[in-house]
């Protein structure tokens, strides 16, 4: 069947840019070919200094681009998009993410098929490595009891190679902001990101908050893309860094119970006192300085952040689909489990 005569509905990509040429050049006539019939595409430019936008005028003049006055982050620009969205569904698309021509379809058939799902994400694999999972979301994202979260495929920085192990689709706690198509009813109903956010857990903190509204997430295999991850900031980035940790603790306060937010306050404050100590064994002083702000901006930021919790439902964390019985830091790093297909007990 076609996709004219399946009426499927019309869909926009979403791609936030901030000096990404190389990207757009790259991967841009992937996502033009994507193979579906109501497809369009909106930039928007986070105060681009390379050449970005006279490239975009003058090889794809009919792509609308909004242009922001500064670098508003990943967070924040995508919710510049917001007003010009008028489509059933929308796409996040990074872009140093290179689509496949199906991709599309089954993510759409997805939410067609499941009016409770807010988001779904494809399978993503490394662009440089293409048989092996990347890190920002491969086959689905989880989390812990303690609020680490990894994915099917990728387990902290070990990365399994995709031998079609994970290709059934199932419910996940979060889908990867890399790309991943989202229903418009949602987010007016509940909002997208948090803009304090500007990059890094922005997406696990909307899946939270979805799911605490009733929504669920999932993860399509059948739809592949290829990821770069890096493209704007790269993995040893002491500002991606200083991103996670904060973000991460704003995350639990935003989003679980009152308990259970404290727990899981507690617990990071602890873990990240012994990477500090182990950067600090390592001779990489300036660790110390990344945590120790990621804190210091976290706790000056904490009135606000509880402040979001007002009016918002909350519901038990350990039952929430994704959520792993136990610790992937002990499992992982104690008993050299690396796979999540090795997972034993309190596997989501």
């Amino acid at each position: 069947m076609s996709l004219e005569r399946e009426n499927l509905p019309p869909v926009t990509a979403v791609l936030v840019n901030w000096n990404g040429l190389k990207w757009l050049k790259s991967f841009l006539h992937a996502l033009l070919a994507t193979d579906y019939s109501d497809f369009q595409i909106l930039i928007v430019d986070n105060a681009s200094t390379d050449e970005s936008l006279a490239w975009l005028a003058q090889n794809h003049p009919e792509i609308h681009v909004l242009q922001h006055d500064r670098n508003a982050g990943f967070a924040e620009g995508n919710n510049l998009a917001l007003p010009f969205i008028k489509t059933p569904f929308f796409a996040l698309v990074n872009t140093d993410v290179e689509v496949t021509p199906g991709w599309l379809r089954p993510l759409v058939l997805a939410l067609l098929n499941d009016p409770q799902k807010a988001a779904v994400q494809p399978k993503i694999r490394a662009q440089t490595k293409k048989d092996s999972f990347e890190y920002a979301g491969a086959a689905g994202g989880f989390i812990d009891q303690w609020g680490y979260s990894f994915c099917r495929g990728r387990i902290f920085e070990a990365l399994e190679v995709d031998k079609g192990q994970y290709d059934t689709p199932l419910p996940v706690f979060w889908t990867s902001g890399a790309c991943m198509l989202i229903r418009t009813e949602t987010v007016q109903r509940i909002g997208l990101f948090e803009a304090s956010f500007f990059a890094h857990w922005e997406e696990i903190d909307w899946c939270w908050r979805a799911q605490n509204y009733g929504y669920s997430l999932g993860v399509v295999p059948e739809s592949l893309v290829y990821h770069v991850g890096g493209g704007t900031l790269a993995a040893e980035s002491p500002r991606k860094l200083y991103l996670n940790l904060r973000n991460s603790l704003f995350t639990f306060v935003r989003n679980a119970p009152l308990g259970r937010a404290i727990q899981l306050v507690f617990f990071r404050v602890i873990l990240d006192a012994v990477l500090v100590l182990r950067e600090l064994m390592r001779g990489r002083w300036r660790t110390f300085g990344v945590v120790l702000h990621a804190h210091l901006d976290f706790y000056a930021g904490l009135p606000a952040a509880i402040r979001s919790r007002k009016g918002r439902p909350r519901r038990a964390f350990l039952h929430l689909p994704g959520v792993s019985k136990g610790s992937i830091v002990h499992t992982y790093f104690v008993q050299r489990i690396k796979r999540y297909s090795e997972l034993k007990s309190g596997k989501p």
